[in-house]
């Protein structure tokens, strides 16, 4: 009787399992079978940050050897709108969500969420040839706009001609910094501003062109060469800026972390993870990767700045008198 009730207990669960199996499989009618840690997905990233995206995704792959993540890199508005029409769950780019984007999808049932990933300097860049490498926020206010279009208006006794900007993608992470930080909400109005392919064509056009200047992420810039991320790429120039009205190499600062961090490079921008993944699966795995201990030590590294950890600045004193 005994060994009767165990095999219809046992038999039991066996068919309480199959259920509940059966009820899993039937709320994954949209295929994934990804989890926070295996699986394949494909998500959306800035071109801009493609550098930094790649080692943290062969990084990411090393640690999850079951996981598979393949970036689209595209620019920024149609990497968001990927995002907004679920053709991907993870978009990597250089702003939050605006009001109505995140209103939309929590209207749809969706999941939303911004995790804030590190700082980037927008460096500008210029030709080594040029010897202006030194300019005031004003002044590239002024070029953004249209009102200065000449490099004597900049530095008077330039013979450098007409100012040439180059950006790399019209719908770039740059553009959008560009007109809502910098010329607060206005459109860039300059008859010389013009788009490139990607940011490697942006370092290629002014590396070739002394009068020209680059607007680019400063994770593109590191000379790999370097662990301390203190010098650059060798064929341009990283511009100094300065918050004052007159540059000058004493109050003038490049995007290193340390500038970023202490406020006194004026341009940073904040790179987010946008998230639409309601299953946690491995989109939203990938990106607390990102944000966790080792990713945050992969985005120092690779010379931006970590939104988590704490890091101190410490000013040196250095004694050059003889002992």
């Amino acid at each position: 009787m005994r060994k009767n009730l165990s095999f219809k207990f046992i038999v039991g669960l066996a068919l309480v399992a199959f259920v509940f199996a059966s009820c899993g499989q039937q709320k994954r009618k949209d295929g994934r079978t990804d989890t926070n840690s295996s699986g394949v997905i494909s998500f959306a990233a800035d071109e801009s940050f493609s550098p930094i995206v790649d080692e943290l995704k062969q990084v990411f792959e090393m640690q999850c050897p079951e996981a598979m993540v393949k970036p689209i890199y595209t620019n920024e508005v149609d990497g968001v709108n990927m995002l907004l029409k679920n053709k991907v769950m993870l978009t990597i780019t250089a702003r939050n969500f605006t009001k109505k984007e995140y209103d939309y999808l929590k209207e749809t049932d969706q999941l939303p969420e911004a995790v804030p990933l590190a700082y980037d300097g927008m460096a500008l860049i210029c030709n080594n040839k040029n010897l202006d490498s030194c300019i005031t926020v004003n002044d590239i206010k002024a070029v953004l706009s249209g009102k200065k279009t000449r490099w004597n208006e900049v530095n008077p006794g330039s013979k450098l001609g007409e100012i040439w900007v180059c950006f790399d993608n019209k719908k770039s992470a740059a553009v959008d910094y560009c007109c809502d930080s910098i010329l607060g909400g206005k459109p860039i109005n300059s008859p010389n501003v013009f788009a490139a392919k990607d940011s490697k064509d942006v370092i290629d056009y002014v590396a070739r062109t002394p009068n020209a200047i680059g607007v680019i992420g400063s994770n593109w810039l590191n000379d790999k060469r370097d662990s301390t991320n203190t010098t650059w790429n060798k064929a341009i120039t990283v511009m100094s800026v300065s918050k004052l009205d007159k540059a000058t190499p004493m109050n003038s600062w490049k995007p290193y972390q340390a500038w970023l961090l202490n406020g006194r490079y004026p341009f940073v921008r904040t790179i987010y993870a946008l998230l639409n993944d309601p299953k946690r699966g491995l989109p939203w795995g990938f990106a607390h990767f990102i944000e966790s201990p080792r990713g945050q030590l992969i985005v120092f590294k690779a010379g931006l700045l970590p939104t988590r950890g704490e890091i101190a600045i410490r000013d040196v004193n250095v004694n050059n008198k003889p002992y």
